[in-house]
């Protein structure tokens, strides 16, 4: 099993406080998801959340236990979500095959002992974008096409936040028990994301950014409200946004992101909305 894995602990809001770029990054930015024929996973201490990604190129990649699970097969005591980014590939699960094409989701139950991934041409491979937690009930595995996501349109061209938000895994599209994954893109024109910005103390959550143009940026801003910091990020790179922590962001162009949660409930709208004017 080609694999490579790291693990991020939890860092305080007075910690935090203090750090440079180079550790702000270091703790929170995870860089290279997406390597040919390879399996890559960070482990982050915030709520036991798994980020990562497989780029099947010239054979099929197992998902496999890593060490920090203590455990039989990855999903003993987990849940996946798997979002493919790239053109169309196959995830099989325990001898069932699931073709998923550009931007369609599988979620896959606790208890299921293999997940295979591969990509239908080498020439135009998948790119499975992972999330993962833990899980205390065994749902159906089950696939999310296009058509079956939740969709709202959601800010405005006056505001710079334009942008279209679909709701893929959450317990209003599948039985799920922790896990919430959706994408939302920005319109052209708009740059700003999640704005106004909100904390919510009972989730941490997962940003992956990708369909950034060549040449463009993304700045995601994160900490306190009042003690705000920002990580530039490039295409298909994630960041950790710890409970405490606002997770916003703006582009020098339109984008895409992937967001993931999990933590105290499934409530998608409980969030603690932090006034624009009071943002330090």
């Amino acid at each position: 099993m080609s694999v490579s894995y790291e693990s991020r602990y939890a860092s305080s809001p007075q910690g935090v406080k203090g750090y440079d770029t180079a550790q702000l990054r270091n703790e929170f930015l995870i860089e290279n998801l997406f390597e040919a024929d390879k399996l890559n996973l960070v482990y982050s201490h915030y709520d036991r959340f798994i980020t990562g990604g497989v780029l099947p190129v010239s054979k099929s990649v197992s998902l496999g236990a890593i060490d920090p699970l203590k455990a039989e097969f990855f999903l003993q005591r987990r849940e996946l979500g798997i979002i493919n980014i790239g053109q169309t590939g196959t995830v099989t699960v325990d001898g069932t095959v699931y073709e998923l094409n550009h931007k369609e989701a599988l979620y896959v139950g606790q208890g299921n002992k293999e997940v295979v991934f591969a990509s239908t041409s080498a020439d135009s491979p998948a790119m499975f974008y992972l999330n993962s937690t833990p899980a205390h009930k065994a749902y159906p595995t089950k696939k999310i096409g296009t058509d079956d996501v939740e969709v709202i349109e959601l800010g405005a061209p006056e505001t710079a936040n334009a942008r279209t938000l679909r709701k893929y895994i959450v317990n209003s599209v599948v039985d799920v028990c922790q896990l919430q994954m959706g994408m939302t893109s920005i319109k052209v024109g708009s740059s700003w994301n999640t704005m106004p910005a909100h904390v919510h103390d009972r989730r941490m959550e997962v940003y992956f950014y990708f369909e950034i143009p060549e040449g463009q940026s993304v700045c995601h801003f994160m900490g306190e409200p009042q003690e705000t910091r920002h990580i530039w990020m490039q295409n298909n790179q994630a960041v950790i946004s710890p409970p405490w922590s606002i997770h916003s962001g703006s582009g020098t162009s339109n984008y895409s992101f992937i967001w993931g949660m999990a933590g105290e409930n499934l409530d998608y709208g409980d969030m603690d909305v932090c006034a624009i004017p009071e943002l330090r």
